[in-house]
């Protein structure tokens, strides 16, 4: 099903937002509380803590999904919010949504998956806004159909000198359907043992099907003179342990000026142990 027949399906179903009115209990000093934005509940009470926090869907390429988004305005006066869908094939019936004081509007949406949509794990949400304020509620969905892959690759490494220390840049990238939490480990091996050894900074907590990030790892005290082997880990639940590495010398002119010394000093040597010898001949002779 295309996006436009969802938005015809959604329409048909629900112009506005459906518009319930909650109980007096539930709003005592409710002029103090912010409004609120969860998957609806069941029935006609304001969710609660142990109804779902965010929406999971699970189904084949094909399949046309439907539920609710609940607003709650537990305030004395009416509120205005603004919704929107972050991710792939969500289909709102109401972009702004006017609620009255003391009142839950359950607004509907379709998530409506093409039919020859990849297998694997897509994420989204599903944002409102309005009064400085901006929530997402989480949306996840698998499309069955194919075995999950979890394939995770470090790509692109390079070590470059920066100020007194190094930077270390890198890709990590998800080659396979299933959204992935990685974590990446950090090892520098110089001429004399291990020199860096760290959980790498700044990785995503989670990375979708597809996507590549590029990072950077800051090595304020990386050596000087020393040529070290820079070798990054990435790993994740269910994952096949993805490694990755690349020489750094911070001074490239030290192994070519040490290389040129040896072959001065070899060749010194050789030249002492001549002459040394042509004066023992000369000393024989005499």
């Amino acid at each position: 099903m295309t996006p436009r027949r969802a938005a015809r399906l959604v329409a048909a179903t629900s112009i506005a937002a459906t518009l319930i009115a909650l109980p007096a209990t539930s709003i005592a000093f409710a002029e103090a509380k912010p409004w609120t934005a969860t998957p609806a509940p069941a029935g006609k009470s304001t969710p609660r803590p142990d109804d779902r926090s965010s929406f999971y869907l699970e189904g084949e390429p094909g399949t046309v999904f439907e539920d609710k988004l609940s607003l709650v305005n537990p305030g004395d006066t009416a509120r205005s919010l603004d919704v929107r869908g972050d991710g792939p094939w969500i289909v709102l019936a109401a972009r702004s949504v006017r609620i009255p004081a003391r009142t839950r509007a359950d607004v509907p949406f379709t998530v409506a998956v093409p039919s020859a949509a990849e297998p694997g794990d897509h994420s989204g949400a599903l944002v409102v806004s309005g009064e400085g304020r901006q929530v997402r509620v989480r949306l996840g969905l698998r499309v069955t159909g194919a075995p999950a892959l979890r394939a995770l690759a470090v790509e692109h490494v390079r070590v470059s000198r920066e100020g007194g220390g190094a930077v270390i840049r890198y890709a990590l990238v998800n080659r396979g359907n299933t959204a992935l939490s990685p974590r990446l480990a950090i090892r520098a091996d110089g001429l004399f043992g291990t020199v860096l050894r760290r959980t790498a900074a700044g990785v995503p907590a989670e990375l979708a099907p597809g996507r590549s990030v590029r990072l950077t790892e800051r090595w304020p005290d990386a050596p000087r003179l020393d040529s070290v082997r820079v070798h990054l880990t990435a790993t994740a639940p269910g994952a096949a342990r993805a490694t990755a590495s690349t020489s750094y010398t911070p001074l490239v002119w030290v192994i070519p000026a040490l290389g040129g010394f040896a072959l001065a000093l070899a060749a010194a040597t050789v030249l002492l142990v001549r002459r040394f010898r042509r004066a023992r001949r000369t000393g024989a002779a005499a």
